[in-house]
């Protein structure tokens, strides 16, 4: 079953406290996107494929604290949740889960500051784009990812 989107309001920022059960984020470097590859484990979902920052919920975060956090955890960037400028959530496949998608944007230092913890092989910036049509990239963060710069394009006409 796919996942479904929960709101059809791109850019709202309200999360009503609902359980959820994880958060990715994409992390932007102007039109570059911040990814890794992750491990190439039998036992991990989507073993070898391109990610994105984020991971499941620790205990009472919100959607922004629980991306930031694994930001944090898995690059070494610490942000303020003031800096997630959007967000939507989805239904996932299950029909029952909810996962968050969050934006923001780093500076050259920032990204020139990361370190690179021990989940996944490698990092690099990528034209968000190449993202979306690598095959080699989670399935529905390609998705989450259209949505998002579809988003921010409407955005850029009004």
């Amino acid at each position: 079953m796919p996942w479904h989107p929960l709101r059809n309001e791109p850019g709202n920022m309200s999360w009503d406290g609902a359980p959820f059960g994880g958060a990715k984020l994409a992390a932007m470097l102007g039109d570059a996107l911040l990814v890794y590859r992750r491990d190439d484990s039998p036992d991990i979902p989507f073993p070898g494929l391109l990610d994105l920052p984020g991971g499941g919920r620790e205990g009472g975060e919100s959607p922004a604290e629980c991306a930031l956090r694994e930001l944090a955890e898995e690059f070494g960037i610490a942000l303020p949740v003031e800096r997630i400028y959007y967000a939507r959530a989805y239904r996932l496949g299950d029909g029952v889960t909810i996962s968050h998608f969050l934006a923001v944007q780093l500076t050259e230092a920032e990204v020139a500051a990361v370190r690179f913890g021990d989940e996944g092989q490698d990092w690099a910036l990528m034209p968000a784009a190449d993202f979306i049509a690598d095959e080699d990239a989670v399935p529905r963060l390609r998705d989450w990812l259209g949505h998002y710069l579809a988003a921010e394009a409407a955005d850029r006409r009004h």
